[in-house]
């Protein structure tokens, strides 16, 4: 690339790059078409009112300190553009293109992720264009330096909020990451898994905080019932071996049924059913209870469950 980064593009300026027509990254992380073009004799055209600005080549094509050289250049026209105009948002874009390698090297460290890296990287570069948002050249801080801890902590916060199967709070998330990394230490110290004690008096938190952690661990990552197990398992999948048959369920039909069938007994029957089958009384503490003899009792009671039970016939 020519040195002359930082001198004014002239008329007379012949270059011998190829066409790169201008790619336009949006604040959303898409991409829409922009306004860089060249001429028939390989000249950029800038839009009308950014003239003076040096030649930029294909963005591929640009070494890390020329990027570095060529960026400076656009922060300092930057400033004094006004927000919200055609020339901010192509100097703008401009310098999100020309920094993109920032996003691929910190999207890089996340490449063991499940997720693809097309999405790690638009995610990075949402967190690029924070930081060309945030930057200010007084500071004499060096952009890649100020920008990547932006573009980074992007691309985990994208992972934080998606990557669980349970949204859990924040604070469980990041008590998660505690607990792995103190019980990764005390496992080569001890020679042994930690207790619960011993991770909560590594980590200055209470028992009680330790077992909410590991709890809050299993919503990580979720199993489907329908997984299939391993080659050398030969149980069916998770959803053939969880659960049980609940007989109980057989009686809720009935139980239903029979809630408007003693709504409508007389309150003394509707007592006698209590005291029986609630309250398992005998009917002899029954007629007790009620003033009267053990016999009655046990007539009205076969009347009452006789009733009951043709009730039911009748609505099957």
């Amino acid at each position: 690339m020519s040195p002359r980064l930082d001198e004014s593009r002239t008329d007379q300026a012949t270059s011998t790059l190829p066409p790169d027509p201008r790619i336009d990254v949006d604040t959303s992380g898409g991409v829409a078409s922009g306004a860089r073009t060249h001429d028939a004799s390989g000249h950029t055209d800038f839009p009308e009112g950014l003239e003076g600005l040096p030649e930029i080549p294909p963005y591929d094509e640009v070494a890390p300190l020329d990027a570095r050289a060529l960026s400076k250049t656009l922060f300092e026209r930057l400033e004094s553009l006004e927000e919200g105009t055609h020339e901010y948002a192509y100097v703008r874009n401009t310098l999100v293109e020309l920094n993109l390698a920032l996003v691929k090297f910190a999207a890089s460290r996340f490449r063991s992720r499940s997720e693809p890296m097309e999405d790690i990287i638009q995610v990075g570069t949402i967190g690029l264009i924070k930081a060309i948002d945030r930057f200010e050249l007084s500071r004499g801080v060096e952009f890649p330096t100020f920008a990547m801890p932006t573009i980074v902590g992007e691309i985990k916060r994208f992972f934080r909020d998606t990557s669980w199967s349970v949204r859990v709070p924040r604070r469980l998330q990041e008590l998660r990451l505690d607990l792995a990394k103190a019980g990764d230490e005390l496992a080569q110290q001890l020679d042994r898994a930690p207790t619960v004690g011993e991770l909560a008096e590594r980590l200055g938190i209470s028992n009680d905080e330790v077992v909410e952690g590991m709890a809050a661990s299993n919503a990580y990552t979720a199993s489907s019932l329908d997984a299939q197990p391993e080659e050398d398992d030969s149980e069916g999948a998770l959803a053939d071996r969880i659960g049980y048959e609940d007989h109980g369920l057989e009686g809720i039909e009935y139980i239903e049924s029979l809630k408007p069938l003693i709504a409508e007994l007389p309150s003394r029957d509707r007592k006698i059913l209590s005291l029986r089958f609630v309250a398992n009384m005998t009917q002899s503490e029954i007629g007790d209870e009620l003033g009267i003899s053990q016999m009655h009792v046990s007539r009205l009671l076969s009347r009452t469950l006789v009733r009951l039970r043709k009730g039911l016939t009748v609505e099957e």
